[in-house]
């Protein structure tokens, strides 16, 4: 699956939609930054409920490509400004983190 697939997939809204697709293989789901600057990958999307500018910051850091706010959470013009000078996209959901991450898990992992 490729990023510009997952608004779709999972019904989300698309906050900020100038970021490049790639290959989606996984996802991180933390609040802690330090937490997903340690173990969050490129090919993954980050799902939080952090929604500043710091998050985009963090997420373009370690090169994710997309962050995923669950819990509808509201997002702030800065942060979306921030996302999209750094390419990444953001989507918000009104499902919860564990929600979202099993079903990004199911539909990476489908048999």
């Amino acid at each position: 699956m490729n990023l510009r697939e997952l608004p779709k997939v999972l019904d989300l809204e698309v906050l900020q939609d100038t970021f490049d697709d790639r290959p989606l293989s996984g996802a991180y789901t933390s609040d802690l930054l330090s937490d997903v600057m340690a173990h969050a990958n490129d090919a993954d999307v980050l799902i939080t409920i952090q929604s500043h500018k710091n998050t985009v910051a963090v997420a373009s850091l370690v090169g994710v490509g997309a962050i995923l706010l669950s819990n509808n959470r509201p997002v702030p013009e800065e942060m979306i400004q921030a996302a999209r000078d750094e390419s990444i996209g953001i989507f918000r959901s009104r499902e919860n983190q564990f929600v979202l991450s099993g079903r990004i898990y199911r539909i990476l992992n489908a048999e």
